[in-house]
């Protein structure tokens, strides 16, 4: 290898200066135009809402316009592939939940982004569990209680799921049965109202929904939560217990994050997650975030990219048990 002498040496310190210098400069002057939030969702929808809240408290703090643009459709995968396919100057962001983008990884057969290498995680921003729910007019007020009617249906027993979540209810329907030797089958709805009148109908035992359905049901006086697919408990709901306290183990964890395209700068990357941890340790952001069953979560670039690769390892293993088959 050549040495470097003393007069390339100090060639070169401009140009290093430079470089040295380009992170800061991207810092100051960012953003210097309007940012582009990618949502998708159609509008008007629960989590369309929540997208549109964040896009108003983003807009407060950076100073500038920021317009979300709704993409539905494909499970997210159209979203998502107008975020791989912007230019990544942080001016095109995606506000989606991280699990459903890992579970999109899994379940199409000829998926045009390959989340691992053209997403970046800026920051997390919530995480929230689905929930397995009877009808209010029940007799089952434990979950055993219900394990025990399931054992006696067998393969007459069904549960609801919803299209909200990409799959997560029939995962927690069929670790459920797993776990406990049952043979309920999971009964696909285009939404989980779709389903409210036959859970209290009796047509169906149960239902595996996401947390904001459930809360609101709950509070309504409709249905009755007995457990929830974490590892911990949520501050929405405290006191219902979570499936792994009640002998089975799951972390279906669903968890919302502002994405980036790969190649974004690093100091803009830093910048959106400071941005985000300023909105959500708002008290008026936790209290939102409630609505939807949501607990405040704000990680580093590094930990939201590990869940990401750790979550889109582990539906790999939830599509093998659920025995859904890639579209």
């Amino acid at each position: 290898m050549p040495t470097m002498t003393r007069r390339s040496a100090l060639l070169a310190a401009p140009s290093l200066l430079l470089l040295a210098s380009a992170g800061r400069s991207v810092a100051q002057t960012y953003p210097d135009a309007n940012i582009r939030v990618l949502c998708a969702f159609p509008p008007g929808v629960g989590l369309d809402q929540m997208v549109r809240y964040f896009g108003t408290k983003l807009q407060a703090v950076c100073g500038r316009t920021v317009v979300v643009e709704n993409r539905p459709g494909a499970g997210g995968a159209i979203a998502t592939e107008a975020l791989a396919r912007a230019k990544p100057d942080g001016y095109t962001i995606f506000i989606h939940a991280g699990n459903a983008l890992a579970a999109s990884q899994n379940l199409m057969k000829n998926n045009p982004v390959d989340a691992r290498e053209k997403i970046v995680i800026a920051s997390t921003i919530s995480k929230q569990a689905f929930m397995l729910a009877v009808s209010a007019n029940a007799p089952f007020k434990t979950l055993a209680e219900l394990t025990a009617h399931l054992k006696t249906r067998g393969d007459k027993a069904t549960f609801a799921t919803g299209s909200i979540g990409a799959g997560v209810g029939d995962v927690m329907g069929a670790l459920y049965n797993q776990k406990m030797g049952l043979q309920a089958i999971a009964v696909n709805y285009k939404t989980p109202d779709a389903s409210l009148n036959d859970l209290m109908s009796g047509q169906l035992d149960y239902g595996c929904y996401d947390p904001a359905f459930a809360i609101a049901q709950q509070k309504a006086g409709r249905l009755r939560v007995l457990g929830v697919a974490s590892s911990d408990r949520r501050r929405a709901m405290p006191d219902v217990p979570t499936m792994t306290e009640l002998g089975i183990p799951m972390d279906l964890l669903g968890w919302f994050a502002v994405m980036v395209p790969t190649g974004t700068d690093a100091a803009i990357v830093n910048q959106l997650n400071v941005w985000t941890k300023q909105i959500v340790t708002d008290p008026e952001t936790m209290k939102f975030l409630s609505i939807f069953g949501g607990d405040p979560w704000v990680s580093t670039p590094q930990e939201g990219q590990a869940r990401l690769s750790q979550d889109i390892a582990a539906w790999g293993e939830y599509v093998r048990i659920a025995k859904m088959t890639p579209q």
